[in-house]
């Protein structure tokens, strides 16, 4: 189980990685776009939407990181007013809860990704292309949510019947 769960951290890391090139990218793009339509009169008639899908993708790819880090969003008040081992309760319910959630999302993707593969659909825009290449990422962004699920409550499962460490940002 550890290393998976070292391949997994580094995994997680190399999806950051590329969310934050991403971002770059995209800051890039719009700075261009947005000189080209002030100096020149014309810009990227495309980079709104190429916004729009990198957006997507930088969620998809940063929620594991997030996640393993214990930095996405949560409402982590409840956990400092509970005691300890109420904390503890909560954190292996919330780790069920999400595994669950996530393979309900990884088989709904699934099957619209596939849906929309067998159906030819396509996304019309300013860029024209199957629409299957914007769904496959979420149940394969969502699998891993799910293996980290796992790997959250193994490690929980382990450690001291307590509140989380990286659970609260609050004191």
């Amino acid at each position: 189980m550890n290393r998976l769960s070292h391949f997994c951290e580094r995994l997680f890391a190399v999806l950051a990685s590329v969310a934050a090139l991403t971002l770059l990218a995209m800051v890039a793009l719009v700075t261009a776009d947005i000189v080209l339509r002030n100096t020149l009169g014309t810009g990227f008639a495309w980079s709104n939407e190429v916004t729009e899908y990198a957006l997507y993708i930088i969620t998809l790819f940063t929620a594991p990181w997030l996640l393993r880090r214990g930095q996405h969003v949560r409402i982590d008040m409840f956990l400092v007013i509970v005691p300890p081992r109420v904390a503890w309760v909560t954190e292996a319910a919330a780790d069920v809860i999400g595994f669950a959630a996530s393979l309900l999302l990884v088989w709904y993707g699934s099957v619209m990704t596939a849906q929309s593969a067998r159906l030819g659909s396509i996304t019309i825009k300013n860029l024209v292309f199957p629409e299957w290449w914007l769904l496959a990422p979420l149940p394969l962004c969502f699998a891993l949510l799910a293996l980290e699920f796992v790997l959250r409550f193994h490690r929980l499962m382990g450690a001291p019947r307590t509140r989380r460490i990286e659970a609260t940002s609050v004191g």
